[in-house]
């Protein structure tokens, strides 16, 4: 088995509808990808295949696709397409979620940092009420 830090960083294959007016659209997403944050990697396989690896605190797989649609990309929408993007969707939700992301939320990573700091006992914390802190 691999370690937690290992398992953050994903790599998954975007597949695109062939009937679309740009035939390589696979290319034309990879320029597009390459300058989000959270994306380590961006692969064309083929016209209508795409490799991403990205790292699943940053982003996820979810996020990528709806960006790529908002874009005017059209996604492969097969049912062995469909079933593995709802495997994969339900699978980092999940890890993301047991991670302290919650959903929707961009900036998880730190947010789970902050909560570490806060539960660790270290002599910076403020013990007084929150009434007695603000009267200053």
């Amino acid at each position: 088995m691999d370690d937690q830090g290992s398992s953050l960083f994903k790599r998954r294959e975007v597949a695109f509808c062939t009937l679309h007016p740009d035939p390589n659209q696979a290319g034309s997403a990879a320029v597009l990808l390459v300058d989000i944050e959270g994306i380590q990697n961006v692969e064309v396989i083929s016209p209508s295949t795409l490799q991403i690896s990205y790292h699943l605190l940053a982003i996820c797989l979810a996020d990528i696709e709806q960006f790529l649609e908002q874009n005017g990309f059209h996604l492969d929408n097969r049912l062995t397409t469909k079933i593995r993007r709802a495997l994969y969707h339900y699978t980092e939700e999940t890890q993301r979620a047991n991670l302290g992301c919650a959903k929707g939320d961009a900036n998880c990573t730190q947010k789970v940092f902050v909560s570490r700091y806060q539960k660790r006992d270290h002599g910076c914390q403020d013990d007084r009420p929150d009434h007695w802190r603000r009267y200053l």
